[in-house]
């Protein structure tokens, strides 16, 4: 009786364990609740263009310019990529002369200077202060309602 109670505890130990890493890792992505409903659809979204987003943008005067600022925030992270992987590239390249180096170089300098132009986007366009995630959850409502013909 004794290893039957010891393995039953076991497993609540465990299942407690379990519910409150859930519980945790549900809070630090609770953001995704925002786009869970246009992510299980029966037929997913078409395609949008930048004239669709730009439509959005005019007709939305709350929404848009918070979506119009998170776009322009994407240059700069493209640009912060750009020039952190050929930087990281080229010296790795002119000190190691290992092309799978450089290679690595060049992919870790894209992710870290993804990262570095989004923090320099987020102050010089004070995104800090901005909704962006309402705006694109909005964006997606719209998108969803003119492909329905909704309203």
């Amino acid at each position: 009786m004794g290893e039957v109670e010891g393995l039953e505890s076991q497993k609540g130990f465990l299942k407690r364990h379990w519910e409150g890493y859930k519980e945790f890792w549900g809070e630090r992505f609770s953001f995704l609740d925002s786009y869970s409903r246009f992510i299980k659809l029966d037929k997913p979204l078409p395609s949008w263009s930048s004239a669709d987003v730009e439509e959005f943008i005019a007709s939305d005067p709350v929404h848009g310019p918070a979506l119009k600022t998170a776009r322009e925030a994407v240059k700069f992270g493209a640009v912060g990529s750009l020039v952190g992987a050929v930087t990281t590239a080229g010296w790795t390249w002119k000190y190691s002369r290992s092309p799978h180096g450089a290679a690595l170089s060049f992919g870790a300098g894209a992710v870290f200077g993804w990262t570095f132009g989004q923090e320099i986007a987020n102050h010089y366009l004070q995104l800090y202060r901005l909704d962006t995630l309402t705006a694109q959850a909005k964006f997606m409502e719209w998108w969803q309602n003119k492909v329905e013909g909704r309203p």
